[in-house]
This record gives structure tokens, sequence and C-alpha cells, in this order.
């Protein structure tokens, strides 16, 4: 069983493995500096489908049976899958996973969902009620826009602090009863925090402060500091969120900027992709962590990361009523299997 060790951190005990891991990305994310680490780039943006959603829903099916298929499992192997996106009522996820027969969970926590996936992930191992789980989230920048934003041929102007949000989903399986692989040793359930950002295109500003929170709460409680990790991982905060982040934490006397990255800084080169602050999107950090991270853990590159990505919980109708945007992030500690 997890132990609990502060308000919403926990250690756990049993160790759950993340055994196989799978990323699929669309061609602006194959085109930009991590290209190469994804298992497949898409160059069609429908994927073969006649709309954007029904294209989305192939991209994170696609994540999930290359990751069943990596570890050596079949779909019949697994008891639960974790899923969320951001189209409404996250349709990606259950129009794309309908014929898994996997029992499901549909999870929301904007960009925060893959690592808030993990966390349950490894919840439910631990509990002994799931022997193998598979987290997976998904984004498309086409679905999100007609959402969120504007209809794409509206042509609207895009502000200086956007993020451009990413065609992209990232899958992984977590086991209770494996033991090679590596370890989630623990994990930070996110509080819901609101600095008044009302600017929807400033997702990062509403972010930072919600990822401050949850990453101090964890080195708190475990008595550990930034040089105890490889990397402090958020997503997706972009360029001026992180530069946020980094200085909140310092305000409370601890520098994390040698040991930070962010998923949504890393996709893009802001200089030949015109993405403005970067990448974002439930797909974002979940094929970062998927395509670029877990690799390097498994090979014994880095050995130790605290991954807290982040969401903002805005609602286009709630922000039209003048509403501001809550926030959230969710951490998972991964670590190098012993």
């Amino acid at each position: 069983m997890s132990k609990k060790i502060d308000t919403g951190v926990f250690l756990t005990e049993n160790h759950p493995r993340i055994i196989s891991f799978s990323s699929v990305v669309g061609s602006k994310e194959g085109q930009g500096p991590l290209g190469g680490c994804f298992d497949e780039v898409i160059e069609d943006s429908h994927f073969g489908e006649d709309t954007w959603e029904k294209a989305e829903s192939k991209f994170q099916l696609e994540a999930v049976c290359n990751a069943i298929k990596k570890g050596n499992f079949v779909k019949e192997d697994f008891d639960a899958v974790f899923s969320g996106d951001l189209i409404n009522q996250c349709t990606g996820s259950t129009f794309g996973l309908r014929n898994l027969e996997i029992p499901f969970f549909g999870i929301f926590g904007a960009c925060s969902t893959m690592a808030e996936g993990l966390l349950l992930s490894a919840i439910a191992v631990e509990s002994g009620a799931v022997k193998r789980a598979v987290a997976v989230t998904s984004s498309h920048f086409s679905t999100a826009e007609r959402q969120f934003r504007f209809p794409l041929s509206y042509g609207g102007q895009r502000t200086p602090t956007s993020q451009w949000t990413c065609t992209a989903s990232g899958a992984v399986t977590v086991s209770g009863t494996d033991r090679s692989g590596i370890e989630i040793a623990g994990g930070c359930i996110g509080k819901i925090t609101d600095l008044g950002i009302t600017d929807a295109n400033n997702m990062g500003s509403a972010m930072a402060p919600a990822a401050a929170e949850t990453i101090m709460r964890y080195l708190n409680a475990t008595g550990t500091t930034p040089g105890d990790y490889d990397y402090i991982i958020t997503g997706d905060l972009g360029l001026v969120g992180s530069q946020l982040l980094i200085d909140f934490v310092m305000k409370q006397g601890i520098d994390i900027s040698r040991v930070h990255k962010d998923c949504g800084s890393m996709m893009f080169d802001p200089d030949k992709q015109d993405t403005h602050c970067g990448g974002s999107g439930c797909g974002c950090s979940a094929s970062i962590l998927c395509g670029y991270f877990l690799p390097r853990l498994a090979a014994g590159k880095i050995k130790n990361i605290l991954f807290a990505a982040t969401g903002a919980l805005m609602s286009p109708l709630i922000c039209q009523q003048g509403e501001s945007i809550p926030s959230i992030s969710h951490l998972v500690h991964i670590r190098k299997g012993s």
C-alpha cells in the first residue's frame, strides 16, 4: 500500500513499475528538436480520418496499442485504462478506446492529465485491485483550437504569450507484478490554484503557481532538494510560465533552474516553427515523457526525475463569463528501477 507522508503526498511501498511506453506525434512535432525521439510521426493531421476529432482518437489508440505491444502484452493483460484529453466529455479517449474492451476510467486534468493518470494507475496497482493499468492522454492542435479559441478558418492573430497545442499522444503501462522496469516511487496530488489570470492565451502564467505549490510540497514532505533529481520536469508552462515557476520557487529559497525542464519549451524550435511560447496540450508532456525521458531512465542515462504536469482547468463558456483560470499540477516521482 502507499504511505501518506503529508497532505496529498505519498510514497509507494511496492514501487509499481513502468514496463513500456509509446509516443505518437504529428508532423510539426516531428520537425521539432525532439523529432527523432518519438515512436511514430504521423504526417497526415487527419490520420486517414474525415475529422480531426476522429484523428485524435486514432492517435490515442495507436499509442496504447504500441505500448501494449512493446511490453509483450495483449489487451487482456490489463485491468484498467486511465485516459483523458481536451475535447468535450473526453470524446478523444472514449471513442478512441471503446473497442479495446479494457475497463475504462475517463479522467480530466487538462494538460496535467498524464501525471494524473500515472498517479491513479500507481494507486490502483498498489491497492491490489488492478494488476496492470495503462495511462494515456492525447491532444490535437485543430480540435483544441476549434473548442478553446477560434475556428482555424477565422485566421485570428495569435498573441505573443500563446502556446501551440501539440498533436500528440503518449501511453504508459504500469504493473504491480512485473518487477523489471522503471519505478514510480511516489507522488503529489495537486491542489487547485487560482491567482486570477483571465487571459486564455497566457496559460503558462496561470499554471506556474500550481506547479510551484506542488513541487515545493513534495520537496518539503520528502526532505529532498532539487539536487537530488536529474530533472524536475513540468508540462506545459512554455517559455513565460517556466521563468515564472523558477521565480516563484526562488522566492521560497529554492533554486530549481539547473534541473528544470519544461515539455512545452522543449517540443518546438520557437525561432523556426513560429510557436511563440512553445507547446501545450495533454499530448505534449505525455509524448515527451514517453519519447525522451523514460527511454533515458530505462537506459540508465538518468536515474531520478520529478514529472509535474500542469493543467489550466478552463472552460471556454466560463471564461466568456469573466471567470479566471484555475490550474492544477500533479507530480509523479519516477526513478530507475533497482
